[in-house]
């Protein structure tokens, strides 16, 4: 900057603090989340899309438990913007990521419309970085333009994702065996494949996932695999040892969806999924990024969207 000329910056910086996240800040943050997001995804939307439709009260109580679940966990990667007006203070950016043994990654991350192009979002990506400490990453990303190329230049490959949405043809449906009802007593396999998959176990993120989805696993010791089922019999998270496998797991996720379903994060080494999807008449479309640093794309494997 030449001397005499004033930061264009300082002004607007001044009254945004980012710090780490505290248990006062999440109905703050839910509320600023749920404003990112709905833009975003209205923004994107395409014109077969259904309408978005803002975040709804359930929807955002479950924000505010999982993102209380990781700040209790592991606090160092919870970060928030906060803008202080007269006292009370208004978070406007954040930032939660995770450590999990050796994986770093990033669970939600995003910035209020009306503060974007002020360098919140870089402050707050930098900090979530430095607790990764050098650990391989992973997170699922939008295709907004400006956190892409934020991800890009903090050293990220962005894989393209796909996704899978439409009412199952249920005389497409094949006999699905071997598949069981999973336990507690399941993590500790699931942790190896896991490790095998991504680097790091998911670890205490299986209880938490545990209390709130529906557990379906194939304990063949050949061939494992696991996924998590939401109240609408969709595919949270999907990891197995061999293809088969997998294919068998979605297929079970199919098998109890009940009328418009989704099948998301699928990435190219993972066209296992597409090839169910597609033999259950379900439409095919294209939808952000998995974004990866110091570790391959998972296969066969499903990310989550926060618990990845």
């Amino acid at each position: 900057m030449q001397p005499g000329l004033a930061d264009p910056y300082a002004e607007t910086m001044d009254p945004v603090q980012v710090r780490p996240m505290c248990e006062g800040d999440l109905a703050s943050a839910e509320r600023a989340s749920a404003v990112t997001f709905f833009e975003a995804e209205r923004s994107t939307r395409r014109v077969s899309d259904p309408e978005i439709e803002p975040r709804s009260a359930v929807a955002s109580k479950q924000w505010i438990d999982r993102m209380r679940f990781f700040l209790n966990l592991d606090p160092g990667g919870c970060w928030v913007a906060v803008r202080d007006d007269a006292g009370v203070g208004e978070v406007v950016g954040f930032a939660i990521s995770q450590n999990r043994g050796r994986l770093w990654f990033l669970a939600t991350y995003g910035v209020l419309p009306s503060h974007r192009r002020l360098g919140i979002g870089k402050r707050l990506m930098d900090a979530a970085l430095a607790h990764a400490g050098g650990r391989p990453g992973i997170f699922s990303s939008s295709v907004h333009p400006g956190a892409t190329r934020r991800y890009r230049l903090a050293g990220f490959s962005l894989h393209p994702q796909m996704r899978m949405i439409g009412t199952v043809d249920r005389s497409t449906l094949p006999m699905v065996d071997g598949l069981q009802e999973g336990r507690a007593d399941d993590f500790e396999w699931m942790d190896r494949l896991d490790q095998d998959l991504r680097v790091a176990g998911h670890g205490p993120d299986h209880g938490y996932m545990l209390g709130t989805l529906r557990l379906v696993v194939s304990r063949d010791r050949a061939r494992p695999g696991y996924v998590y089922l939401d109240d609408h019999g969709r595919a949270s998270l999907l990891a197995a040892a061999h293809p088969e496998t997998a294919q068998k797991l979605l297929w079970e996720a199919l098998a109890v969806s009940q009328g418009r379903t989704l099948v998301n994060c699928i990435t190219t080494p993972n066209e296992w999924a597409i090839d169910v999807g597609l033999a259950a008449r379900l439409d095919i479309g294209q939808e952000g990024y998995i974004a990866v640093r110091g570790m391959p794309v998972p296969a066969p494997y499903l990310a989550s969207g926060h618990l990845l």
